[in-house]
């Protein structure tokens, strides 16, 4: 078996107007398909980042709380390439979202960052 690449993220949110707008009108995703699933009380929004990556948002009543952030067992966080870190920030910033101080990957040498998405979903953005 061979990988040929990801094909989607998915992502259970709490509030699902809030992540929506957070994804869309602040990350900037673009929608692909909204699906109202009424025999599960949830809906699943399909966004396109960048040029085809996708993330599925799902949403469910009263879903669990992850435990810790980012040092949990299983999925650490999302890293999402900007070509200018400190300008992402400062939008970041100006739409209230804290966001932790840049720091130098030790390997890579390239910028990075973390965020929370409305959840407390670690995102993390690193300069291309």
């Amino acid at each position: 078996m061979k990988i040929k690449r990801f094909n989607h993220i998915a992502i259970i949110c709490s509030d699902y107007i809030k992540s929506k707008d957070f994804y869309v009108n602040i990350l900037g995703c673009e929608i692909i398909q909204e699906t109202l699933r009424k025999e599960r009380n949830s809906y699943k929004l399909d966004l396109q980042v960048g040029n085809g990556d996708r993330i599925e948002l799902f949403s469910f009543p009263k879903p669990p709380k992850r435990l810790t952030r980012p040092e949990a067992c299983g999925l650490r966080h999302l890293a999402l390439e900007v070509d200018n870190i400190q300008e992402a920030v400062d939008y970041l910033k100006s739409h209230n979202i804290e966001v932790e101080n840049i720091r130098t990957d030790e390997i890579t040498g390239k910028l990075f960052t973390f965020f929370p998405d409305p959840d407390g979903l670690p995102l993390e953005l690193y300069e291309s």
